[in-house]
């Protein structure tokens, strides 16, 4: 095992076992070189990567706000690895499409099995409103859809789906804007999408399951067909 990592399966255990919680500083950098019997070097390497995972937030000098922070962020790390792979062709944009329906499949039908507060269907609602304004440019309204998406999964009220949904979204956005002229029609399309929307939106507000599922797997597939996204 390489130095740093030590210090990573040491954060690892007190995480779990409740001796580090979010807003929690870690030892100091001489203090964990020391328990752990590894150099400060590797410590620091050690907190540059946990901080590239999001696992923590760093401010130097000597103040309150000094040191390595616990902090919860676990999206930007996440998008970032997945706008490298794809970049790299090592997630294939079909396994991206699969992997969407998979996870926004279930969200729908979880969202419409349960009772769901009227202010969080207000969200996804107005956001819906917002795209059909006029003169969107298709970043605005994408940015937009993005958001929606985001939105219908937290529906489902599981954190780490909604996590790795945003980070999807945001991983794919300049290739679906890239796809964009690929469309025969972009204004039909966006007329089309607008219509799913509300289709998948009112499936989960009358709480219909297998419908709300059925609509946003052929919502997804049907525009990566459309944008000739899938390889």
């Amino acid at each position: 095992m390489k130095n740093y990592e030590l210090v990573l399966h040491r954060v690892e255990a007190d995480l779990a076992a409740g001796r580090l919680r979010i807003g929690g500083r870690l030892p100091g950098e001489r203090a964990l070189a020391e328990e752990l019997g590894i150099s400060r070097p590797s410590v620091r390497e050690a907190v540059r990567v946990l901080e590239a995972m999001g696992v923590v937030r760093t401010a130097t000098g000597s103040g309150p706000e000094a040191g390595a922070v616990i902090v919860a962020e676990p999206v930007s790390p996440l998008t970032a690895v997945l706008r490298l792979h794809l970049a790299t062709n090592h997630l294939p944009m079909g396994d991206v499409v699969q992997t969407r329906i998979l996870l926004e499949s279930w969200s729908a039908r979880e969202a419409a099995g349960r009772d769901v507060a009227a202010g969080e269907l207000e969200v996804a609602e107005s956001l819906l409103d917002r795209m059909d304004a006029a003169g969107l440019s298709p970043e605005e309204f994408h940015l937009l859809d993005a958001e929606f998406h985001v939105a219908l999964s937290g529906l489902a009220g599981n954190v780490l789906v909604a996590a790795v949904m945003t980070s999807l979204r945001s991983a794919i956005h300049e290739y679906v804007l890239a796809a964009v002229p690929n469309l025969a029609d972009w204004d039909a399309t966006a007329v089309g999408l607008r219509a799913e929307h509300r289709g998948i939106l009112g499936a989960v507000r009358a709480g219909e399951p297998d419908r709300a599922a059925e609509l946003v797997t052929a919502h997804i597939r049907g525009f990566y067909q459309a944008a000739q996204l899938q390889d």
